[in-house]
């Protein structure tokens, strides 16, 4: 039953998000382009997401479970490095460069936009660079 819940808030997240134009590049770049034409539509659907989400939030995470009975899952790390600072200049760049990003990406790929099929393969082939870079041995020069 938590795996058919689970699916159904999912769809139901997925289905907002193509709603509110998140899954849309072109409504994204325009929220993204302060300064020229500046759609502020998605700042309200994002303020309207942080209040929706907030107080469940916050119980499950002073339950320490998610509102399925789960583990609440936290990050452990507290500090900024090298890693995180670099990953989100990249996430950024690519975010006002394509105008989408992973979750509306992969409700733009069910919906059927090649773009977001097309960005879903970079996604992935970078997450692979990703961890075969970490994998690989270090030489000590």
């Amino acid at each position: 039953m938590a795996k058919l819940t689970a699916f159904f808030c999912g769809l139901l997240f997925g289905i907002g998000l193509l709603l509110a134009g998140m899954a849309n590049p072109v409504k994204v770049l325009g929220f993204l382009d302060l300064a020229g034409h500046w759609d502020p539509s998605l700042a309200l659907v994002m303020a309207g997401a942080i209040g929706v989400g907030l107080l469940p939030f916050t119980w499950a995470t002073r339950q320490s479970r998610n509102l399925l009975g789960g583990p609440m899952q936290m990050p452990q790390a507290r500090t900024l490095d090298r890693k995180l600072i670099a990953g989100s200049l990249l996430f950024g760049v690519g975010w006002g460069i394509a105008g989408i990003c992973p979750g509306p990406a992969l409700v733009g790929v069910g919906a059927g936009y090649w773009q977001a099929a097309l960005f879903c393969l970079a996604m992935l082939a970078g997450m692979g660079i990703f961890e075969w870079l970490q994998r690989r041995p270090r030489g000590n020069a």
